[in-house]
């Protein structure tokens, strides 16, 4: 994997570029990337998504737009990708083997590419039963390892999983999810390796609140010379408050949150507060870590604090992502 530094903003058509996207651009030059999340509104009012996404102006590298995250109905990925492609963001399209099969799943691959969508992130998807549509009826055609095959069979042999052929091939930089901390822990890295086999080019992580078993992981990831096939960027989020710490600890398998940080949420005279200074200083130790490319910042119900972290941390440097007013 090429990642020589360019001092050119401009995006050459060259080798080693599979999408014509900022984000691929900006990992592939050797700079540290953040992204972030959007939450999609329960509305069909288009001025919902544009007031979410201009909080984040000028803070971040791409917005990941959630496909039904945790198996709950809101506006689609592909509706709030195409919305803000429009107005010049780079968006990372989400897509859940959840709720489609092969012949959804490519078509709307092709519908997002011809948006100018260029990154997507391949997951297998919640279970309904833990959503707001129990009785739904499951899918999974497809899981998170065979539709990145899948994408990158059309990308780079311009054809369906058929065999028919495609007369434009989607330009797309994929990307998959990863769980550092989920039991057996040992065995992550080497899942790691086979989302990268299946055609992973970046990653988002899980929560990182454990950074010495983070530590752990990267070590191995590094060690297996995976990072030299992948981008990897580290799954940080901010805490309200003690109690829904804990309610994630206890409920959500695979989110180490380690004692200290509950102590300093329980102690604090402003929580939410004091969770996004935790997560300042996750991000800065983070960023040291070898292998490490970027931070995915995941901010549920906080999202105007985004950018306010992001500059706190100086994890861009001097650097200053795109916005609307460039």
């Amino acid at each position: 994997m090429d990642r020589t530094p360019q001092t050119s903003d401009t995006l050459p058509d060259v080798p080693g570029h599979d999408s014509v996207g900022r984000l691929e651009r900006i990992l592939r030059r050797g700079d540290f990337a953040v992204t972030t999340e959007i939450a999609p509104p329960d509305s069909a009012d288009p001025l919902d998504v544009y007031q979410r996404a201009a909080t984040f102006d000028g803070a971040v590298d791409a917005i990941n737009a959630t496909d039904g995250s945790g198996a709950n109905c809101h506006m689609s990925s592909m509706g709030v990708c195409s919305l803000l492609t429009r107005k010049g963001y780079s968006m990372v399209m989400q897509i859940s083997c959840r709720d489609k099969n092969r012949i959804a799943i490519q078509a709307d691959v092709l519908g997002a590419a011809a948006m100018n969508v260029t990154n997507m992130l391949c997951l297998t998807g919640d279970s309904v039963e833990t959503g707001d549509h129990p009785e739904a009826k499951p899918v999974f055609d497809l899981d998170s390892i065979t539709l990145l095959e899948t994408i990158r069979t059309m990308r780079d042999k311009s054809q369906f999983l058929s065999g028919r052929e495609l007369t434009m091939a989607p330009r797309v930089f994929l990307g998959a999810a990863a769980n550092p901390f989920a039991y057996p822990v040992d065995y992550r890295a080497h899942r790691l390796a086979l989302k990268i086999a299946a055609g992973a080019q970046f990653i988002q992580t899980q929560y990182c609140f454990d950074i010495p078993v983070f530590k752990d992981y990267m070590k191995r990831v590094v060690d297996l010379g995976l990072t030299e096939k992948v981008f990897i960027l580290a799954g940080v989020g901010t805490m309200a408050s003690a109690a829904s710490a804990l309610w994630i600890r206890k409920n959500i398998p695979g989110i180490n949150i380690p004692d200290w940080v509950i102590k300093r949420l329980k102690g604090a005279d402003n929580p939410k507060q004091e969770g996004q200074q935790i997560c300042i200083e996750l991000m800065q130790e983070i960023k040291e870590i070898e292998g490490v490319s970027g931070i995915h910042l995941m901010a549920y119900r906080q999202e105007s604090s985004v950018r306010d972290i992001v500059f706190k941390s100086a994890v861009l440097g001097d650097r200053k992502p795109w916005s609307p007013a460039d």
